[in-house]
C-alpha cells in the first residue's frame, strides 16, 4: 500500500513496544473527527500485525502501510 497522500494528525510512536503504539493511536483517533486520517511512526516489529488487526477490530480504515520503512508508516482513517 501506498503512504503518499495527505494526513490530518501524525502520531510518533518510535521506540514504544506492543500494545503502546496501538493504544496511543486508539486514544488519538478517538479526538479525531470520522474521515480524518492519522499517520502512525512505529519501529516496533509487531506493528506491522498489530496496527493491521486493530483497524480490523476497531472498523478504521487502513488505507497506507509501509513496513519496510525505518520507521514503519501507517495511515488510519478514522470512521
Amino acid at each position: 500500500m501506498s503512504v503518499h497522500m495527505e494526513w490530518d494528525d501524525e502520531l510518533d510512536a518510535s521506540g514504544l513496544l506492543c500494545p503502546l503504539p496501538v493504544l496511543k493511536a486508539r486514544k488519538r483517533l478517538q479526538g479525531m473527527a470520522r474521515g480524518q486520517v492519522l499517520k502512525i511512526l512505529a519501529t516496533d516489529p509487531a506493528a506491522v500485525v498489530d496496527v493491521p488487526h486493530f483497524c480490523a477490530e476497531s472498523g478504521h480504515e487502513l488505507i497506507g502501510m509501509d513496513e519496510g520503512s525505518e520507521p514503519q508508516v501507517y495511515l488510519i482513517r478514522r470512521v
